[in-house]
């Protein structure tokens, strides 16, 4: 059976360990949910913005990482900054373990030239962590002839529902047609062991993002015409590494995006396509990563969806425009 050996994986290597790292849920469409990338972009459109987001990763093995995104931001003249909140909901294993965020962050721009402006931003988080013990099996409940018959040994641990908060910054600079920034997450490194163990943290997360509009029709960078966005993302978290490289052609409200994610433990990891809508306020858009990996037949990759919408600007004319980077 399928459900069970996973169950069982995820009791081995993730759930229960006394020893262990936790890792983050990755996006392909960073760009899209661009708050759990950067927490510098709260505000950076300037204009109330709702973003919606959706991920199945590994669908072959029947709801294994499930994640729900939702936020909204936008800039407001009283604390002449961009406020931000975020909203997440991992599941893994099925709703074996369930994780919650739920961050507020704020962001300040400062305008250093006429085309250049730099913004930092800073997050809280709360963080909820809920194991569902009646879910997991163990190889001693296991009979061979008549499968899961029996009561398991194993302890149940010290505290099955954990709560804590943490702490995240970063750091965007842009331009006209150029965009950079980094960004440094779980700046507590909170422990989220379900026996509370010292030693299973979740690392610090460090981030570098950095992308270029070139217009290929025309010489200013206009809505409708054809554009290329070449992108690069570095993530390292603990001892694990990632690239994520590739770009964006837009034209006329259509964008399509190619990437690459290499995992540099494992070597290439994913293809990834992406076709995206702009249309007046909103935004939505599909991505499939293609698994390359030995873990293709076993996988069948992961979707993708996002949407986000733009409510009408309230607020008084910036000395600064909006971030011109990618949608997804």
């Amino acid at each position: 059976m399928v459900k069970p050996k996973i169950l069982l994986i995820f009791t081995l290597f993730i759930g229960l360990s006394e020893l262990g790292f936790g890792q983050d849920p990755e996006f392909s469409q960073f760009y899209a949910n661009q708050l759990y990338l950067n927490p510098a972009f709260a505000g950076s459109a300037i204009c109330p913005r709702l973003s919606l987001n959706y991920r199945n990763q590994w669908p072959a093995l029947h709801n294994t990482f499930i994640t729900y995104n939702a936020s909204v931001d936008g800039y407001l003249d009283v604390v002449q900054g961009g406020v931000g909140f975020h909203f997440m909901n991992d599941q893994q294993g099925d709703g074996t373990i369930k994780t919650t965020n739920v961050d507020a962050m704020y962001a300040y721009t400062l305008r250093v030239t006429r085309s250049f402006s730099l913004t930092g931003g800073f997050q809280t988080s709360w963080i909820q962590r809920k194991l569902d013990w009646n879910r997991l099996i163990f190889p001693d409940m296991i009979d061979a002839l008549y499968g899961v018959i029996y009561r398991t040994n194993e302890q149940y641990p010290k505290d099955a529902n954990k709560s804590y908060f943490d702490f995240s910054t970063g750091l965007l600079g842009f331009g006209t047609n150029y965009y950079f920034g980094i960004a440094v997450h779980h700046l507590a490194e909170p422990v989220e062991s379900f026996n509370n163990s010292s030693d299973a943290v979740l690392p610090r997360k460090y981030t570098a993002h950095v992308g270029f509009i070139i217009p290929l029709t025309g010489d200013n960078i206009k809505r409708g015409e054809l554009q290329l966005s070449p992108n690069f993302m570095y993530q390292k978290q603990q001892d694990f590494e990632q690239f994520n490289y590739g770009l964006y052609l837009s034209r006329r409200g259509v964008t399509a995006g190619f990437w690459l994610r290499q995992n540099i433990q494992f070597n290439y990891d994913a293809f990834i396509i992406m076709l995206g809508f702009v249309q007046d306020n909103f935004k939505l858009a599909y991505s499939y990563d293609i698994t390359i990996s030995k873990l293709a037949k076993e996988t069948l990759g992961a979707h993708e969806i996002s949407f986000s919408y733009m409510f009408p600007c309230f607020q008084k004319k910036k000395t600064w425009n909006a971030i011109k980077c990618p949608s997804f």
